[in-house]
């Protein structure tokens, strides 16, 4: 199987041929996190990384921007794959895909959503603060990377660089508290009820989104779809419980492209 390459700065085409699939990754990622998951999705079509603002590889730096403006990012990539799409989100890149499919339901055939809530109004930063200040930043090495973040440590190991002092997240602190800060602000249910495409919603056991919140996700939307508690997974679905993501997006993706 081919390896991922770079097309443009901050993209990732990660192979296949087919019905476009665009992977949103969530806060503190990048593109590259979806490596695994890349492996078989290309089996379904061709497969698309985009990094966001602020993360990755991606030409946005210096914070200031909306949802809207990661939509229409996302938006611009599947006008060049040439649409319409299934579209893969994790976290807030979740949120993502269903903005996405309500702002342009021309774009999107489906989507899967993974850990996120539309409705976290009333939440700060200040959790993401203290928990971004505990970090022994710089990093000594990817070894010293994979120790801190134990059974997540593959999956941050993709979102450092190496400096002159060791290794540091990618992605700028600050451009991260301000997307953040929106979520807190912001009631996305708007967005869910005009999304006309199936949806399946991946919920963690652990997760720390408001309960009840995901299981409606396929109820208000018009164009229904399921939703998935995975037991025993962290916020990180599609790399604590891979197999049983993996059955869940492979059943999906085989009833929408039936259809």
């Amino acid at each position: 199987m081919a390896e991922p390459t770079f097309t443009r700065l901050g993209t990732v085409d990660f192979g296949g041929d087919g019905v476009p699939i665009l992977l949103l990754h969530g806060l503190m990622g990048r593109a590259r996190t979806w490596w695994p998951v890349s492996r078989w999705l290309t089996s379904y079509g061709r497969v698309v990384g985009l990094d966001a603002r602020g993360h990755g590889r991606s030409p946005h730096r210096g914070g200031g921007w909306r949802t809207e403006d990661f939509v229409a990012d996302a938006a611009a990539e599947l006008e060049r794959l040439g649409g319409p799409a299934i579209v893969v989100g994790h976290s807030m890149g979740g949120l993502h895909a269903w903005c996405l499919a309500a702002s342009r339901p021309d774009l999107v055939r489906a989507i899967v959503v993974e850990d996120i809530a539309p409705d976290q109004r009333g939440k700060t930063v200040d959790p993401w603060r203290a928990y971004f200040e505990s970090w022994p930043v710089p990093f000594a090495s990817l070894a010293h990377v994979n120790e801190f973040f134990g059974s997540l440590g593959d999956y941050f190991v993709e979102c450092v660089e190496e400096r002159s002092d060791g290794y540091h997240l990618i992605a700028d602190l600050e451009d991260l508290y301000g997307i953040a800060a929106e979520w807190g602000e912001r009631d996305y249910w708007p967005f869910v009820e005009r999304v006309r495409c199936p949806v399946l919603a991946i919920e963690a056991e652990h997760s720390a989104m408001p309960p009840g919140q995901m299981a409606q996700l396929p109820v208000r939307a018009p164009g229904g779809g399921h939703h998935l508690v995975v037991r025993g997974a962290g916020h990180v679905v599609h790399h604590d419980a891979p197999l049983t993501y993996r059955g869940a997006v492979e059943a999906f993706l085989s009833e929408v492209l039936n259809r």
